[in-house]
């Protein structure tokens, strides 16, 4: 990974986890559900950005 992608894949971590933050924060409890929604958006945000960035780089590497 160059270092411009390392920044971008950073940005967007810090991004989720402020979110995560916010969503827990917000709830008066803990729930299954706040869980699932915390597992469910990593999930959707950071599949793509690893078979995009991780996978896909080092196959080009080869």
């Amino acid at each position: 990974m160059k270092g411009t992608d390392i920044f971008r894949f950073s940005c967007i971590t810090l991004l989720w986890l402020l979110l995560c933050w916010m969503v827990i924060a917000s709830t008066p409890k803990i729930t299954f559900m706040t869980i699932f929604v915390i597992i469910a958006s990593g999930i959707i945000v950071f599949v793509p950005l690893y078979k995009k960035y991780l996978k896909n780089g080092r196959n080009k590497q080869q």
